[in-house]
């Protein structure tokens, strides 16, 4: 997909992966958007950006503010990608294994939110991103725009506590090839990118990157460290550069697996 005079839309633009994409995607040619909630750190990375990016600030629980920052995309140059990445504030109750230590269930709330906010959403921004790519000149084989979601390897095998995150994460990756599929015949194709540990702006408030790296790294098969966000917009990169990849998750996790 060349993205030189056209567009691209990342939701959760301002954190790691996000952040790391769109310099990515500007590196292309992309005008991009960056999506988010955090608008101080939007707008000084659409100014870093160039090439016409802009900063929208969007919530993820506001459908009209989804639909707006797709909008603005598609009003400076046709949207050829869009990278759906962004996380939420935390849930309205904590989380934790389905029957806690003290006998009671995690509440139904708790489940709602996360697959609001991984599935729910993720489905919202795929389906208005499409419908603006509906609408622009095919290139060749009748190619219009590209769609990542962003899943999880805990989507795959999940360790305890992470009943809702998982069935959330589960979904984007059952989600993909339906989708894809959907959109075919429109000439746009849709992919799916499942993490394992990332070194994210999550745990860098959390701890430092050397407590983080202690923590998680031995978990990782090879190489015994965390993954870096820039690895993850790589493999968006290639997604998005190459038009044979389409309708799968791809895991990119050092060969890590929960549940061990």
């Amino acid at each position: 997909m060349d993205l030189k005079q056209a567009s691209a839309v990342v939701t959760g633009g301002a954190g790691g992966f996000g952040s790391a994409t769109a310099r990515r995607l500007a590196a292309m040619g992309a005008a991009v958007v960056i999506a988010d909630i955090h608008q101080e750190r939007g707008e000084a990375l659409a100014k870093e950006l160039g090439n016409g990016s802009v900063f929208s600030k969007m919530d993820i629980f506001d459908e009209d503010s989804i639909a707006a920052a797709v909008a603005k995309a598609a009003s400076i140059a046709p949207l050829r990608a869009a990278v759906v990445v962004h996380g939420s504030p935390p849930p309205p109750f904590p989380g934790g294994r389905t029957i806690g230590r003290d006998g009671k269930r995690n509440p139904v709330a708790n489940f709602a939110h996360m697959v609001y906010v991984y599935l729910t959403a993720a489905y919202a921004v795929s389906s208005y991103a499409a419908e603006a790519m509906a609408k622009n000149e095919p290139f060749a084989l009748n190619q219009r725009g590209v769609i990542i979601n962003t899943a999880s390897i805990a989507g795959f095998e999940g360790n305890p506590g992470l009943t809702s995150y998982s069935a959330a994460k589960g979904g984007v990756i059952a989600m993909t090839l339906t989708l894809a599929r959907d959109l075919a015949p429109l000439g746009i194709r849709v992919m799916t990118i499942a993490p394992g540990t990332f070194l994210t702006l999550g745990y860098q408030s959390q701890m430092t990157n050397d407590e983080a790296q202690a923590k998680w790294g031995p978990t990782v098969l090879n190489p015994k460290r965390m993954g870096d966000p820039e690895e993850y917009a790589m493999l968006a990169q290639q997604i998005v550069e190459n038009d044979f990849l389409n309708g799968t998750t791809i895991r990119l996790d050092g060969g890590q697996r929960f549940g061990q």
